[in-house]
């Protein structure tokens, strides 16, 4: 069975995942069959490069992607993007779709962000009150 999994690069403390298409026989680190992308989890915000057309084919030859390949693919929009065309859609609704997708995806990193600033915001305040109130 063909995997698309995390192959670990880089160096100490400071990781680089290449995205490969491997053998689910093979080690973490060991032989694959071909690269398909890379993930950086230590850029800010974390960076990940696909080549779409060769993770579309080896997922419809079968490759059975990691919970966490899964999770990264699915950031890039590719999965919806492959069911769409399963749906039968043309490419003017499919580009139409994606539109939508990265709207949201956008609204929803927005949202996370200020809610982390609100969270930071009242932690500081409560840090604030707490050190007033012992002085």
């Amino acid at each position: 069975m063909v995997k698309i999994r995390l192959r670990r690069t880089g160096r100490k403390k400071l990781p680089i995942y290449q995205i490969v298409a491997t053998d689910a026989r093979a080690r973490r680190d060991g032989a694959f069959l071909e690269v398909l992308g890379q993930y950086t989890p230590k850029a800010r915000p974390h960076k990940v490069e696909l080549k779409e057309d060769r993770v579309a084919y080896w997922l419809s030859i079968g490759a059975q992607p990691t919970d966490t390949a899964r999770s990264l693919i699915r950031g890039t929009g590719l999965l919806y993007r492959l069911y769409l065309k399963k749906k039968g859609k043309s490419e003017e609704e499919i580009n139409a779709e994606m539109q939508k997708w990265e709207e949201m995806r956008k609204a929803r990193l927005m949202r996370n962000l200020e809610r982390k600033a609100r969270r930071r915001k009242a932690k500081k305040e409560a840090e604030a009150k707490k050190a007033e109130a012992t002085s």
